[in-house]
């Protein structure tokens, strides 16, 4: 019988000693012998600073090897916040008080605005040392607070009920609200993403993903070092660097929202060669919906197999995917059930529907949170009968493949008829000059809502709004159509690299 591994620390004993865990441009790798060393010692060094379990750390680092290892080595002796460096100093006073974190981590002489928050509020700003001789990032930890600094009374590793990892929704409709992972959440979800992607011991990721992120963190980092994988921990997303990175790696996959594939296709062509000698046995796509006609463009490109998953971070990320090859991959869905269990429940009642019946995607599982933080209200909205309300809406086909037509909160209501702005999306994205399409709701006097579209062109490609109009119109009914379409250079992004739909109508001058 397989015992479940339920912690962090418990993980990473899925490599031998001498199997590489990091590695990164132009630095020593970074042995698992030597990485579960390092968990070791910071451990140590945390509760001389004052910091054992549950106690919150907020970590401000760029990309790279040391962001990996210190959010496995904190989240293997305390509670992780890992929080966007792009944050400014207001944004950071909120998040450090909202997360109630006891200290900051940040690189040593770090300017980041976060050193000055934390100080404000009268935390702990504790410095990391990289140690370069000693493997890709390898670092110690100090601080220049003179305080004494009690030591915790709960220290040692983490347990299987600790908090792991605390991460804040991205709010884009309300106050954000704070996720708590625990330790046996992170686990199962690293476990799911590692089956179903059939990672070994010989896979390297290569990581492109913001590590703030529930994406990097899960799918890029814990799922391979939990099977006994390398990361190769890129500074950042860089579509200029990327094929370089790709070499150098010998990467068997990556993981990357769609508008990271989008601009990695951008320059595939030119770097054939790197593409043709590449160890690259997969493609991953996550965190928003892939067009089918960027699916199949990366894998001509590539030629090897493209897989989307359907992920969220109260479910610790991953709650579907498309199947590895030979089993079949339905582009256009997210696939099926991929660790936690996945129905179709009525939107205003609790009654599960049968499929083909379109409704609100709901789940439960090992990996999911056990609800939102100091928020009862929302917990008793979103947690029913043992299952966690995604707010996705969604149809799941015989087969049990998913596939997501919208989120609740952004279906556009024109004067009672509701539209899926992924529906329009994706006729848009047919055409063959537009690039990136994005549909959202305008305000309308008399309907409240109409829909708008915002649309960026393929390179050397000409079309007006007229003629991308009239090549929807002949695809979906006329309500569906957008009556504004504007061409633009480049649609606004979320840190992460997803397209912004909810406020997009009043960031392009449309409210």
């Amino acid at each position: 019988m397989t015992t479940l591994l339920t912690t962090i620390p418990d993980m990473l004993e899925s490599g031998a000693d001498g199997d590489i865990a990091v590695r990164a441009v132009d630095e020593r790798p970074l042995s698992y012998g030597d990485l579960r060393a390092l968990v070791s010692r910071s451990s140590e060094q945390l509760n001389t600073l004052g910091i054992g379990r549950n106690d919150r750390v907020a970590i401000v680092m760029p990309n790279g090897p040391h962001m990996v290892t210190a959010f496995v080595c904190i989240a293997s002796a305390a509670t992780t916040a890992p929080l966007n460096p792009g944050y400014t100093r207001e944004e950071f006073d909120f998040y450090l008080s909202d997360l109630g974190v006891k200290a900051l981590v940040v690189a040593r002489n770090s300017d980041s605005p976060a050193v000055a928050a934390a100080r404000g509020a009268g935390l702990r700003v504790l410095e990391l040392t990289g140690d370069p001789a000693a493997g890709a990032g390898a670092f110690t930890l100090g601080s220049h607070d003179a305080r004494e600094a009690p030591f915790p009374e709960r220290t040692g590793p983490a347990a299987a009920t600790d908090t792991a990892l605390v991460l804040h929704t991205s709010g884009t409709t309300s106050r954000p609200k704070i996720v708590p992972l625990s330790q046996s959440n992170v686990c199962a979800s690293a476990r799911n993403i590692g089956k179903t992607l059939a990672l070994t011991n010989s896979d390297v990721c290569l990581n492109v993903m913001p590590l703030f992120h529930i994406h990097g963190l899960m799918a890029a980092v814990l799922a391979t070092l939990g099977s006994g994988g390398t990361v190769f921990a890129a500074p950042s997303f860089d579509a200029l660097r990327f094929f370089a990175w790709l070499d150098q790696s010998r990467a068997t996959w990556y993981s990357a929202v769609p508008t990271m594939h989008q601009a990695i296709l951008r320059r595939a062509a030119r770097n054939r060669e790197i593409v043709v000698g590449s160890r690259l046995r997969f493609i991953r796509s996550s965190s928003a919906s892939l067009p089918p006609p960027v699916f199949a463009e990366l894998e001509n490109a590539f030629e090897v197999p493209v897989v989307e998953a359907y992920a969220m971070t109260e479910a610790s990320h991953q709650m579907t995917s498309n199947p590895l090859p030979p089993a079949p991959r339905k582009p256009g869905t997210v696939g099926c059930a991929a660790g936690p269990e996945v129905a179709i429940m009525h939107e205003s009642e609790s009654e599960l529907l049968a499929a083909g019946e379109t409704g609100e995607v709901v789940i439960r599982g090992d990996n999911v949170t056990a609800g939102y933080e100091n928020r009862p209200e929302a917990n008793a909205e979103c947690f029913v009968g043992g299952w966690f309300r995604t707010g996705d809406q969604g149809v799941m086909d015989d087969d049990g493949y998913l596939t997501i037509t919208g989120r609740l909160k952004e279906i556009i209501n024109r004067g009672g008829e509701k539209i899926s702005p992924r529906e329009v999306d994706d006729v848009l994205m047919d055409h063959p000059a537009v690039r990136q399409a994005v549909t959202f709701a305008m305000p309308h006097e008399l309907l409240g809502e109409e829909v708008a579209a915002a649309i960026v062109l393929r390179d050397g490609s000409e079309a007006d709004p007229h003629d991308i109009r009239s090549f929807v119109a002949e695809r979906l009914s006329a309500f569906k159509v957008p009556r504004k379409m504007l061409l633009v250079d480049e649609l606004p992004k979320g840190p992460t690299g997803k397209l912004q739909r909810i406020g997009l109508a009043a960031k392009l001058g449309l409210d």
